[in-house]
């Protein structure tokens, strides 16, 4: 018998593009433009942040030539975990950190995401409680929902109560709990308002969209769908973060449609938009500014 030729899935496709159209339409309105610059700003708090621990390690740099160093690293966001992004510091072409510093100021920023992004998860964990959100949510998504809460608590639970034994048999590690030891209220309060803006860039989605969600909600929605992905360790949580954020929209009474367009309009602002800048900041340093040595 004759093979059946392929079929290429057109109708998916056309949604698809149907769905990037729509949102890329919206990300030229005003309130697209507020979103934006919303993410623009979470990127510049984090960048602050990078600064901050970069100077305990006797790296000082200019506000600007900071943020430029930073945003060179989103480069490498879409890699497992996002370890891509531990290769900021390796990268100077003038004094340059040692592989344990790099990654001590990455792991910091991993557990200080981390713990910021579990308490905002709070208002949309209230809300599901108040929805009773176990009647019209798919069994996949509050199994997936309640796996990655039960994980990222278990994970800051195993690293408070193990430290001492984890801090010695991982030197990184210990560089990273010294970075979190030092101005702790500064660095949390950075993280918090940077992850807050960019729930708030979500909220701001949904009212384009004519999703009706308060702004606790949608930055608990978005808080939720970031950990999902963190926790999948997938390039950029690919997948798991789409997924998740997708079936809280769903649940919250948006079509399915709406939801993926809301979706695919905040992956844009809060991910592509920082890896399209991480790429022109990286070369721009490499080339032009010469602060970062690719060899």
């Amino acid at each position: 018998m004759t093979p059946e030729p392929a079929r290429l899935p057109v109708k998916q496709l056309l949604l698809v593009l149907g769905l990037v159209a729509t949102s890329l339409a919206h990300l030229w309105s005003w309130t697209g433009l507020q979103a934006g610059l919303l993410c623009l700003l979470n990127y510049g708090l984090r960048g602050l942040r990078w600064r901050f621990w970069m100077a305990h390690y006797g790296r000082h740099f200019g506000p600007l030539e900071g943020l430029r160093l930073y945003l060179a690293g989103y480069a490498f966001t879409p890699t497992p975990g996002n370890v891509g992004e531990a290769a900021r510091g390796l990268m100077l072409a003038r004094n340059p950190l040692g592989a344990r510093q790099s990654l001590a100021i990455f792991g910091a920023e991993r557990l200080a995401d981390l713990l910021c992004l579990l308490l905002l998860c709070l208002p949309a964990v209230a809300w599901a409680l108040g929805q009773g959100i176990g009647q019209v949510a798919p069994v996949w998504l509050l199994g997936l929902l309640a796996a990655g809460l039960l994980a990222a608590a278990v994970v800051l639970g195993v690293l408070f109560r193990s430290r001492r034994a984890l801090l010695q048999r991982f030197g990184w590690l210990q560089e990273a709990w010294h970075c979190l030891a030092e101005r702790p209220l500064l660095w949390f309060a950075l993280t918090l308002l940077a992850w807050a803006a960019q729930g708030l860039a979500v909220w701001l989605i949904c009212r384009v969209f004519g999703v009706s969600l308060g702004p606790l909600a949608a930055t608990g929605f978005y808080a939720l769908a970031m950990v999902a992905g963190a926790l999948s360790a997938l390039p950029a949580g690919l997948g798991g973060t789409e997924a998740v954020l997708t079936g809280l929209l769903v649940a919250n009474g948006a079509s399915a449609g709406v939801a993926l367009g809301i979706t695919v309009m905040a992956r844009l602002l809060t991910l592509w938009l920082a890896v399209a800048i991480g790429v022109m900041a990286l070369l721009y340093s490499a080339a032009i500014r010469k602060e970062i040595s690719l060899r």
